[in-house]
């Protein structure tokens, strides 16, 4: 695209699309409403049951097919997942490099490379059968009464990551304009990818706009996702090290505003409501640093549903309830998957760990659970963790958190600083003076007497290994005994009467003799129920 012409002409093309491409609005029963029915029917629309939202990324058309036909498409990812407890299905159309997608886009470019891995991308196949990936996903969920919405990453920096892909993901955009960037290939930005799009220029603003535009009047979507995770870096200000500031935060909302308008227009016309949904950080001030000012969208009713964490988790999920309650918004807990590294991400990748994870979510109030990074259609997962009762029989892992912290740094200068959880992992160990107890919060929002009966266990990973005779181990005030040991592993007993709902209270003391000059380190803690 070249956007030495006039960016209007642009828009004006994408305004003169036909609202009626690919019969979008074909068979809808409703009659056209006015702009406050549709506001109305967009608050009920919000509020329908969510149990588990599932995010697919759109990778299986670039890279898992061998054949352009819709069956291949959809057993990959799709098919499976009817009868189970997954509402809704967001599709994204990879949005890579931003303005780089997989549907079939007039606004942006089409992502048809086969150079390398991508030689079985099928993008321009099923384009040259008259449909793509998002039509083929939206006609099912069609059909078989799921919820679809269509995922826009909106600074996606994967072409910034010097990976095999990197350089075959980066638009022609970027290309012709360089000067749209936060940073270049030389002079890098601070934090994020150096690639990212400086949404203070108008010209970014109005493409993300016109491409969230295309895409709610010429497909039969429920609504969109718009995804400030991927990647959280908007502005030149915060990319370079600082914070946006208020004229910056204004740019955002003021997009928001004009997203908001459409999305009730097309509403309006096709007699249904577009549904508006924002993934972002759990930290109004995180968000407000990176120059989302979430509370702004909130009151303003710019958004639908708020699906907050991504990389990193920032606060108890009880937080960002109270946040959505206040303006009558739901909220999704994003249960993205750990990157931590070797045994301690294989633990929190594991079944038992997502189910944990689920169940303190919907004691926290969450209005559902929205996966991401999560993509076999056949685990038994989506079985399980959109209601707590299908999880009570099952083995469950609580950890003190299930994701990176230093990855916060990666997105913000001094990132930490807005952390509000005690987490405890191989990346974020605590030492074990000698003598001296640490304290520690789980949280485990099970009642006690549902636990009547299982095996549950505290298992502490401390390196190098102590000895269970130099270890004392408290919780909620009750010592625990009777403990095994493995080579960097000490696994006590629970009785299910000791614990709370909620958060409960660890002690750990190393006692005399266990101190070296460099440790002992507390790696890991987890809580067990078999």
């Amino acid at each position: 695209m070249n956007l030495s012409r006039p960016l209007t002409i642009l828009l004006v093309a994408v305004a003169l699309l036909p609202v009626t491409a690919r019969d979008a609005f074909a068979g809808y029963p409703d009659q056209p409403l006015t702009l406050d029915a549709v506001k109305t029917a967009r608050k009920q629309a919000a509020h329908r049951k969510r149990r588990i939202v599932m995010d697919n990324d759109g990778n299986e058309v670039v890279y898992l097919l061998r054949e352009a036909s819709a069956k291949s498409l959809l057993d990959a990812r799709t098919t499976a997942l009817l009868g189970t407890q997954v509402d809704t299905i967001v599709y994204c159309t990879w949005s890579s490099g931003f303005g780089l997608f997989t549907h079939n886009t007039k606004v942006g470019q089409v992502f048809t490379c086969t150079e390398q891995g991508f030689e079985h991308n099928k993008t321009a196949e099923f384009i040259a059968q008259g449909t793509d990936s998002l039509e083929i996903v939206t006609d099912f969920c069609r059909k078989n009464d799921v919820e679809i919405f269509w995922s826009m990453r909106m600074n996606d920096t994967h072409d910034a990551w010097n990976a095999w892909y990197s350089p075959l993901m980066f638009p022609e955009l970027k290309k012709a304009h360089p000067e749209f960037l936060v940073a270049s290939r030389k002079k890098r930005s601070k934090v994020g990818g150096w690639s990212a799009v400086d949404y203070a220029r108008p010209e970014i603003r109005d493409l993300a706009f016109a491409y969230v535009e295309e895409v709610c009047r010429n497909y039969d979507v429920d609504g969109v996702v718009l995804d400030y995770f991927r990647h959280p870096v908007y502005f030149k200000s915060h990319a370079m090290g600082g914070v946006a500031g208020r004229e910056e935060l204004d740019m955002l909302t003021e997009m928001m505003q004009r997203i908001r308008r459409m999305a009730d227009e097309v509403g309006a016309q096709r007699g249904r409501p577009l549904l508006i949904t924002a993934r972002v950080p759990d930290s109004v001030e995180y968000c407000n640093a990176m120059g989302i000012d979430i509370e702004a969208w909130l009151a303003g009713e710019l958004i639908d549903l708020l699906a907050v964490s991504g990389y990193f988790r920032l606060n108890p999920w009880a937080a960002t309830v109270a946040l959505g309650r206040k303006y009558d918004v739901p909220v999704l807990a994003c249960l993205s998957e750990s990157r931590l590294k070797d045994d301690a991400g294989r633990l929190r990748n594991s079944l038992p760990c997502y189910r944990g994870r689920a169940m303190n979510a919907w004691a926290a109030g969450v209005d559902g659970v929205y996966t991401f990074n999560f993509f076999d259609a056949n685990s038994p997962l989506w079985q399980e963790i959109g209601e707590p009762k299908t999880m009570q029989p099952l083995e469950r892992l609580y950890t003190t958190g299930a994701r990176g912290v230093k990855v916060i740094n990666r997105w913000m200068v001094k990132g930490e600083r807005f952390l509000n959880r005690d987490v405890v992992s191989p990346e974020q160990p605590r030492l074990l003076p000698d003598d001296e107890t640490i304290r520690l919060e789980l949280d485990v929002s099970e009642q006690p007497n549902t636990l009547a009966g299982r095996a549950i266990t505290l298992e502490i990973r401390v390196v190098p290994h102590i000895t269970p005779d130099k270890l004392s181990v408290s919780l909620n005030g009750h010592k625990l005994s009777n403990p095994t040991a493995t080579d960097q592993w000490t696994v006590f007993p629970v009785d299910s009467q000791h614990m709370v709902a909620g958060m409960n209270h660890i002690h750990i003391t190393a006692g005399q003799g266990a101190e070296r000059t460099d440790g002992p380190k507390l790696l890991d803690l987890l809580l067990r129920v078999r």
